[in-house]
């Protein structure tokens, strides 16, 4: 202010010695006046620059000034470059924060006081089927189309969550999305959202197996009951007594069968996945799962089945030996139990090009409908129950089958079209087959 005091003083004064000079006294004060004038006029132009600078804030265009605007324009400055690096740090901040909720598995959308979308992340996007970009500014209740999301936003309780369909990979089969909104700020709304299908899809399957498992081995113990209290309540005689004992024979097989498919399965859950260090000729496992086979098919079968192996190039396969007789003598065992007495079994394994090996069993059974294809290794699911439990299956082996060909880094294919029979296969990465060395 002291520098702008002197300019002024220095300039009224220059005004008035010029007025003097004319050997007027009223010169002199009209020339003290106008010096006031011209200092004001200029000084006002000065602020006005400064004013319009301040209104664009543009730190690169900053005009230059000497005086005391000139000290204010560069305290301005340095304070706009103040500030602008603030707001760069919160507008990282704020991008780094919006980058952690688009990675998280949960849906975030924040809603405005009238129920609005202000932003959304993917997930919730994709639980909800609306457009995180379009969809700004619509009605959260318009783009949720629920009634049991609408009567939850009616009520505006929101102390507990809802379900609500989600979008699914089928119309057939939605999703199920869980929601729940948290007020916050002026009548603003937070809701979170996450897919609970795998978590109900879990749920549903644990209450199928309890119930099936139960189901599967009350029969038998109800059979075994029933020949218990009819032995000891009626004289029989020795074939009687006889056969009534192979009965409950037969029963506790199939319940001893029924366990050690629920003990393999659950050691396949809990075990390491098998390492490369243990090596098996494909050939030899081959061997002792048809004999096996053969023997299946002479006590069960009508007429024993036509099990022809089919031959290929000799090598080795690395993993548990235990687990590979397991799945390919389960997958044979089905051929047998499913195909009718005299039918073509045929078991082998093939090389492909690119290093990897197949187990192939392929019958001319019924074959399988399409519609149960997605379904087969499903823990306890039949195509035919009645002709299952005859044959003494439990519903497990596919279940099997699949468990170690992927713990072995595989995957189980199958191919069937009813009445032409059927092909399951197990297929194996390279990195588990070792051709024979060349002698």
């Amino acid at each position: 202010m002291t520098r702008r005091a002197i300019e002024l003083l220095l300039l009224v004064a220059l005004a008035a010695v010029w007025g003097w000079s004319r050997d007027s006294a009223p010169m002199a004060v009209g020339g003290a006046l106008v010096g006031a004038l011209v200092w004001v006029v200029i000084d006002s132009l000065r602020a006005n620059r400064v004013l319009k600078w301040l209104n664009k804030a543009d730190v690169s265009r900053a005009p230059e000034m000497g005086g005391t605007w000139g000290e204010v324009l560069d305290r301005c400055r340095r304070l706009v470059k103040k500030l602008e690096k603030k707001a760069q740090n919160s507008d990282a901040r704020l991008d780094d924060f919006l980058s952690a909720i688009q990675a998280s598995p949960n849906g975030v959308v924040l809603l405005d006081a009238s129920g609005r979308i202000e932003w959304a992340n993917l997930t919730a996007s994709s639980h909800l089927g609306f457009d995180p970009q379009r969809d700004l500014g619509q009605y959260v209740r318009n783009m949720v189309r629920n009634p049991a999301f609408s009567t939850y936003l009616a009520e505006g309780d929101f102390s507990h969550e809802i379900q609500v369909d989600g979008i699914g990979p089928r119309p057939s089969q939605p999703s199920r999305i869980s929601l729940q909104i948290h007020p916050y700020g002026k009548k603003r709304k937070l809701m979170l959202t996450r897919d609970v299908t795998a978590v109900q899809l879990a749920e549903t399957m644990r209450r199928d197996f309890v119930a099936n498992v139960s189901h599967e081995i009350r029969t038998p113990l109800t059979v075994l009951s029933g020949f218990v209290e009819t032995m000891q309540s009626l004289p029989l005689d020795d074939a009687e007594r006889a056969r009534y004992l192979e009965l409950m024979s037969q029963q506790a097989q199939r319940m001893q069968t029924l366990v050690s498919d629920l003990l393999t399965l659950s050691r396949l859950e809990g075990s390491p996945v098998p390492g490369l260090a243990e090596w098996s000729d494909a050939e030899e496992l081959l061997g002792h799962v048809v004999q096996e086979a053969r023997g299946l098919s002479m006590a069960i079968a009508s007429a024993p089945h036509r099990i022809e192996p089919v031959g290929g190039e000799r090598f080795w396969i690395a993993g548990s030996k235990s687990e590979l007789l397991s799945a390919m003598s389960n997958l044979l065992s089905n051929a047998v139990r499913y195909t009718p007495g005299g039918g073509l079994i045929e078991p082998g394994w093939r090389l492909h090009e690119d290093g990897s090996a197949e187990f192939f069993v392929k019958d001319n059974g019924p074959g399988i409908a399409a519609e149960h294809l997605p379904r087969l290794t499903e823990r306890f699911y039949r195509v035919d129950r009645s002709r299952s439990r005859e044959t003494g299956g439990t519903g497990l082996g596919l279940a099997i089958v699949k468990h170690v060909a992927q713990r072995h880094g595989g995957q189980l294919d199958v191919q069937s079209t009813q009445g032409e029979g059927s092909c399951f296969m197990i297929a194996l990465p390279a990195n588990r087959v070792r051709r024979y060395a060349p002698s």
